[in-house]
């Protein structure tokens, strides 16, 4: 493949991965310590409202993350192929563990909006921001990846495209013009090495 498409691909790739782990990481760093410094009912009305609009946002952020990826791993070959698979795994497992662990503790949290918060919210809220936490250093850690990637070169990470003198019919029927004696004097000039 030719190389300027690889980087587009890359490029992609590395946005992607980066606004994962940028809205993760912030969501850590900063989100989740104000949820844990306002009232419980604030908390609740909040998290149930921004998680309206992360839903759409948050998914397509992972999707695309995913599948740039995993382009990628299949453009190129060898360590740059692992590099990049691994990239798509682990975006993968960011979405795995928000689907199956953060989302339906969100479906509770919104409920506790409107109503009332159980007895054992302290340790429901807990594991959400440990999932929370695990999403996030698996998004870190496929944007570190294809940085990685990209710091030690994508050029030799390429599918090698043969030239047509290196197709192995080519060089077979020129072996056999060449190879023969007899037949390089029936072979006309223009056609005979010299």
């Amino acid at each position: 493949m030719r190389l300027r498409p690889l980087r587009l691909v890359h490029g992609i790739a590395l946005l992607c991965t980066g606004l994962l782990a940028g809205a993760f990481g912030y969501g850590a760093a900063n989100l989740v310590p104000t949820f844990n410094a306002v009232p419980l009912e604030m908390r609740l009305s909040f998290h149930a409202e921004l998680m309206k609009m992360n839903g759409i946002t948050m998914q397509a952020a992972m999707g695309a993350s995913i599948l740039s990826s995993l382009t990628l791993a299949v453009l190129t070959a060898g360590r740059a192929r692992l590099l990049a698979g691994a990239a798509c795994l682990l975006a993968l497992a960011s979405f795995l563990i928000t689907r199956f662990g953060n989302v339906p503790i969100n479906g509770r949290i919104k409920q506790w909006a409107v109503t009332a918060a159980p007895a054992d919210h302290a340790e429901i809220l807990r594991r959400w921001e440990l999932f929370n936490d695990i999403r996030t250093l698996t998004a870190i850690a496929a944007f570190a990846l294809l940085i990685v990637l990209a710091l030690s070169g994508l050029r030799a990470a390429a599918h090698p495209v043969p030239e047509r003198a290196d197709l192995p019919q080519l060089r077979h029927r020129r072996v056999l013009v060449e190879g023969c004696s007899p037949l390089n004097q029936s072979v006309p000039s223009a056609f005979r090495r010299t």
